[in-house]
């Protein structure tokens, strides 16, 4: 995690976007960790969106 507080939101959207802009896959231990973070920093981030467009 960025250590500017403010930038969470945006690390965690501009992550998951890429994420599913590249159809990447999670091993079983970073998806349950990412998960769970994700879970705890998307509480704060109420007004967050994630876009994307699939990659070409």
């Amino acid at each position: 995690m960025p250590p500017a507080k403010d930038a969470t939101c945006t690390y965690a959207t501009d992550w998951t976007a890429a994420k599913l802009r590249w159809q990447l896959t999670a091993d079983r231990a970073e998806a349950k960790a990412k998960a769970k973070a994700l879970q705890r920093i998307a509480k704060s981030c109420a007004e967050a969106t994630v876009q994307h467009k699939p990659a070409p």
